[in-house]
């Protein structure tokens, strides 16, 4: 087997300029739900979203999907964003990159792909109707440098706009830029992106007021790590901090620093928790890490603190001051290893891998309560969402558990679907668009899909 050692990243750009300058020149368009996780990667729709839906009850369109992919739709003005990933050929001999655990080699058990060739690609469809507006291959025919989780894909990541451009990316494959109108605006080659076999799923962030895009890469047992930040017209470096964490898939957090200060980048890990300038890539404090894997999202309080999360192979919850890191309170229990935790109305809710919800003072980390068992079991890989006043939950069945927050466990309606979702929903203007195994749905009532059309 043709074996690959894992290096440090390389980073080379690519610039198609004459289309980046066109591009700057138009006037933006306001993202609806820019990036993971929506506008500020809180998980939060102001406008209610249907309670209740299935596949012939508030279903406004359903279109098939190409490939694989796991990563969640964007919405900007009238398109939704949204990566896939297909496997072709096996290749004789071609295989990942070895991978060590301290001197031992190690191979996941769960581990596959990187012997077949790989098509990672992005479409825009109508927020409208459903119907496709543009496909591009992003790069075709290549390698993977690693292997994926073999129910993981290879388009984990979510995609980011700034109203003008969407940015993808996709580990050793790259990161590239488009036009709203599908044009390559440039790209980015970080080189090699090892994984421990399981894949890519950080996503790349907006920090807005700087014109930034922010990508994490933490890769196998540390060496070549970094997380660096891009000028999101021209995809020029504008700093880059090297880092020494071992391999992560957390996405990173771009948060108002207290006081109103100037923006920071939180970026997760196993061993070290560090908090970034989001406009210079200044450290501006670190503080010890999550004690697991890192892999849930963190998500704020809009007061002050970050709430940094892991649920395997310990479950831990810390509440850290964005002031300086320090730890203002902790809980050892209810997380589990995929699903991101969400903050509303001064609540921080928990998901476990079995959808079992715990919600926890977000001041004190004092217990509401513990236990909210969903109807139906499951396991859950997709992060809740809030839109209105209810917290909207989906499980790998594609069953969507609608719960009433506050401080009793109510589930107010439980919708099927009839295929399996990984990824999290994006909700705009009272519609929920989720992204099964197979199709793309749009579920919204009637009435307010008419009256909410761009």
């Amino acid at each position: 087997m043709l074996v690959r050692q894992a290096g440090r990243a390389a980073g080379t750009l690519t610039v198609t300029a004459l289309l980046a300058g066109n591009a700057a020149a138009q006037q933006p368009t306001a993202p609806e739900w820019p990036q993971w996780r929506g506008p500020g990667g809180q998980a939060h729709a102001e406008t209610a979203a249907p309670l209740r839906w299935g596949t012939d009850e508030n279903i406004l369109w359903k279109v098939p999907v190409e490939g694989r992919g796991h990563s969640s739709p964007i919405v900007v003005d009238d398109l939704i964003f949204l990566t896939s990933a297909t496997s072709g050929e096996k290749v004789p001999g071609a295989g990942a990159i070895i991978h060590f655990l301290g001197s031992e080699e190690f191979l996941h058990p769960d581990s596959l792909g990187a012997d077949q060739r790989l098509d990672v690609l992005l479409f825009a469809v109508d927020r409208r109707n459903g119907a496709l507006r543009w496909r591009r291959e992003v790069r075709a025919g290549g390698l993977p440098y690693d292997n994926r989780h073999r129910i993981g894909s290879y388009a984990n990541p979510t995609p980011v706009s700034d109203g003008k451009r969407v940015v993808t990316w996709f580990g050793t494959q790259g990161l590239y830029a488009f036009s709203l109108e599908g044009d390559l605006l440039w790209s980015q080659d970080f080189g090699g992106v090892g994984t421990l076999g399981m894949g890519v799923a950080t996503s790349p962030v907006l920090v807005a007021a700087a014109g930034l895009v922010v990508v994490q890469s933490d890769v196998e047992e540390g060496d070549g790590s970094f997380v660096a930040a891009l000028d999101i017209a021209t995809g020029a470096i504008r700093w880059r901090a090297e880092r020494t964490q071992r391999v992560g898939w957390a996405t990173p957090a771009v948060v108002q620093s207290a006081g109103g200060g100037p923006s920071l980048v939180i970026a997760m890990g196993t061993d070290e928790i560090v908090a970034y300038g989001a406009d210079s890539g200044e450290e501006r404090w670190r503080v010890e890490g999550l004690g697991g894997n890192a892999v849930p999202s963190p998500v704020t309080s809009g007061d002050g603190l970050v709430f940094a999360v892991t649920g395997y192979p310990r479950k831990n919850i810390l509440a850290l001051d964005l002031e300086d890191g320090s730890l203002r309170w902790d809980y050892r229990k209810g997380q589990g290893y995929v699903p991101s935790p969400i903050f509303h109305r001064g609540t921080l809710y928990l998901v476990s891998d079995g959808g079992i919800l715990t919600a926890l003072d977000g001041a004190t980390g004092e217990v509401i309560y513990e236990g909210g068992r969903m109807p139906l079991p499951s396991r859950f890989f997709s992060s809740p969402v809030v839109a209105g006043e209810r917290i909207y939950l989906t499980s790998e069945d594609g069953d969507t558990h609608v719960i009433r927050p506050g401080p009793q466990f109510e589930v107010l309606a439980t919708n099927s679907l009839d295929e399996p979702v990984m990824a999290s929903p994006a909700v705009v203007d009272g519609t929920i668009y989720l992204r099964g195994a197979e199709h793309l749905y749009a579920i919204a009532e009637p009435a307010a899909a008419a009256s909410s059309r761009p």
